[in-house]
């Protein structure tokens, strides 16, 4: 005989997530409250805005703290984005949850409603769903205006909401641009440098591009549709930048390779609008410095994307390397492999002055006692001493003074390490001019692999003559005033080579609390970027999604002999779960509701959570006035009324820039939250054996107990 303990009280696991989740309320909604992190042992401080930084800094010594630690690595590992809603929305279900432990619903209706609903809701929120060609189209013409309407009213225009909407596109007038140079697209390089925009040019303003002088050919902006002219004028003709061309700030920088504003999407043309700026923006959040830099790196693959073939953004060519004591404004994108290293192997590079180097990858560490995963030593053998007629640290020695020789012998000049490096080595291989670098992705040594022709080895052992690339080049870093930075400890070098695709966002910024929060932040938007192009669809942000999920939980709850969704037929009509099943349906939607007041409370559009919710009540009270919610919430989001949450972000670039939202990272969010939730409710429960069963059969409170 047992006893199943399901006492509401005794649900520490679900308490746990609340109380946890609750850290992460202000980084909630696209204008976020940014959290600072101290560190204990060394008294320093960082500023974060990503939930999984957050949940990694907290002290998580319970079961449940360590299943939303794994939950928020998954989510962060898979799409970068939407960790915040998971966090937020694991602690208002958990709270829902305990609610109805209050009011004596049993588990096993907990689990069942709330996953069918949740699945519902997942069914029924896609025909919010939108190409990212309309949203192109829509942003580029300024509006997103329905078409048609079907006055159909009732379940069945909520069943089949596809065929509501229809966009039209607007014709807009073109914006003046100056000729860009003027050589052809077509190369094997596909040329890096070829539009340059000042940093001074806002979103919503023309680009001014820079060309040499005498230039009067025509050129195609890459992505965007725009014919640039050389007989069109320049809007700004007394600025410093377009004084005299040929000594042109940007154009020293074209030289070096740096560029911050290599525009696609502002300067899409009236018909057609392929560029990635417009999209970039909507997906941002408010992010524009990183918006400038994704507009570069798109640009630029969509350059090559002519040559390759390839239309996608391609995250293993774009690498990060965050610069500490310069100024924000800094920030640019780099063709090459940007990043650190000691003054000591920064005077190596001054040695090369631009010459080929011999570059070799190395696919580990470079130590001696490194094993490569796998690595099995022999069975029935016990090493006695390796180097007999050496001991002590003369064995080191040996190993030190073999793996020179083996890089000397083999010309080598340049070597990228996946892993660490030997110190010893490295002041070994400083002096004989031989750069090493480690802690280099494995994106990287692929990179420099295809156009060099290096092979990568585990071991300096394997080296051959045929593992050895050629035609790596590297220098000194430059910013974009032409100076070679010296930060201190550390020194920026650029490593090259001709024709690598590779891309290096160099983040800069002057407060060193920051340099976690601009890459988590720059990485976020390139992943969304990233996401909506695989997905060719994103979803209306300002709450507009989880509005409509609001809305559809009502209607299920209010109405459960009819419900919405045919997979949920099975759940929604079972005898046995129609006493439950408004409770649960109501706590599912109480999580949305508390989303949706949140951030409202966090773009400061409410005074009070009282107020947000009071908000929501209204919207929710307009669309079923309405009679089709789908429609009154596209509706809503296109006059930027949805909750002023998107409006606000971008109120300088025009009414046009909605914030969108990516499809896939939202509902695998909403179901690992659930998911968790459900998982530390049904784990909660005891089953209780032993002598104590009569007493506890006998007690007051045996009624909380179900016998097994």
């Amino acid at each position: 005989m047992a006893f199943w303990d399901v006492n509401s009280r005794r649900h520490i696991g679900l308490q746990q997530l609340s109380s946890l989740a609750l850290t992460g309320k202000t980084l909630l909604g696209p204008m976020k409250s940014y959290k600072f992190i101290v560190d204990e042992s060394s008294n320093q401080s960082t500023l974060i805005c990503s939930a999984v930084r957050l949940i990694e800094s907290l002290d998580l010594t319970s079961a449940s703290g360590q299943l939303l630690n794994e939950t928020l690595q998954a989510q962060n590992k898979e799409f970068r984005t939407g960790m915040s809603t998971l966090l937020f929305l694991v602690g208002a279900w958990s709270n829902a949850v305990a609610e109805c432990l209050q009011q004596n619903v049993p588990v096993s209706a907990i689990v069942s409603v709330m996953s069918e609903g949740l699945n519902s809701c997942c069914e029924r929120v896609q025909c919010l769903q939108i190409s990212i060609q309309d949203v192109n189209r829509d942003l580029c013409s300024g509006r997103v205006r329905p078409n048609t309407f079907e006055t159909q009213i009732g379940h069945d225009s909520l069943l089949y909401p596809r065929n509501l909407l229809c966009f039209q596109k607007d014709i807009s007038a073109p914006e003046e641009v100056i000729p860009v140079n003027g050589r052809s697209n077509q190369g094997d390089d596909c040329d890096f440098n070829k539009c340059l925009v000042s940093p001074m040019v806002g979103f919503g303003s023309a680009a001014s591009l820079v060309t040499p002088v005498g230039d009067k050919s025509s050129a195609v902006i890459p992505g965007s549709g725009v014919i640039a002219s050389s007989s069109i004028k320049p809007k700004l003709t007394h600025s410093r930048h377009f004084s005299t061309l040929g000594k042109s700030h940007f154009s020293s920088q074209s030289q070096r390779g740096n560029f911050q504003g290599y525009l696609s999407g502002p300067l899409a043309g009236p018909c057609e609008c392929y560029g990635l700026g417009h999209l970039a923006m909507a997906l941002s959040h408010g992010n524009q410095t990183g918006v400038k830099l994704l507009q570069s790196i798109a640009a630029y693959q969509q350059e090559r994307a002519e040559c390759s073939g390839s239309s996608q953004l391609n995250i293993a060519e774009i690498v990060t390397c965050c610069l500490l004591g310069l100024p924000e404004s800094y920030s640019c994108v780099s063709p090459g492999f940007v990043t650190l290293v000691s003054p000591e192997q920064a005077t190596v590079i001054k040695h090369f002055e631009d010459k080929p180097l011999r570059i070799l990858l190395m696919d580990g560490d470079l130590r001696e006692e490194y094993r490569h995963i796998g690595f099995n030593r022999p069975c029935n053998v016990r090493t006695i001493l390796e180097h007999p007629n050496l001991w002590g640290s003369r064995a080191g020695d040996v190993w030190l003074s073999s793996m020179l020789d083996i890089l000397i012998n083999f010309e080598v000049n340049l070597v990228l390490v996946k892993g660490s490096v030997c110190e010893s080595l490295m002041e070994s291989c400083i002096a004989n001019r031989i750069l090493v670098i480690g802690s280099v992705a494995r994106d990287v040594l692929c990179a420099f692999g295809e156009v060099t022709g290096a092979q990568a080895v585990t071991y300096l052992t394997q080296l051959n003559s045929s593992c050895v690339g050629t035609g790596a080049q590297a220098e000194l870093w430059e910013a974009s005033d032409g100076r070679a930075m010296d930060l201190g400890e550390l020194v920026p070098v650029r490593i090259k080579a001709q024709g690598i695709p590779l891309l290096t966002a160099v983040l800069t910024t002057a407060v060193a609390s920051k340099l976690q929060l601009i890459e988590d932040q720059f990485w976020t938007l390139v992943y969304r970027l990233h996401h909506a192009l695989n997905d060719q669809k994103v979803f209306p942000g300002g709450g507009a999604v989880e509005l409509l999920c609001l809305s559809h939980i009502q209607v299920l709850a209010e109405q459960p002999d009819r419900p919405a969704d045919k997979k949920a037929v099975r759940a929604f009509l079972s005898p046995w779960l129609a006493e439950y099943r408004s409770i649960v349906l109501q706590a599912l939607a109480s999580g949305w509701k508390q989303y949706l007041s949140v951030v409202m409370c966090n773009t400061a559009k409410a005074a009070s959570e009282l107020e947000a919710c009071a908000s929501v009540e209204h919207h929710l009270k307009k669309a079923a006035e309405c009679g089709s919610p789908l429609a009154y919430i596209l509706e809503e989001f296109r006059r930027g009324d949805l909750l002023r949450v998107g409006s606000g972000t971008f109120a300088d670039h025009g009414e046009g820039f909605k914030v969108y939202d990516n499809v896939t990272a939202k509902t695998e969010a909403w179901r690992r939250a659930l998911d968790l939730v459900l998982l530390v409710l049904q784990t909660d429960a005891e089953i209780i054996t032993g002598p104590k069963r009569n007493q506890l059969l006998n007690s007051c409170v045996s009624s909380e107990f179900k016998f097994l």
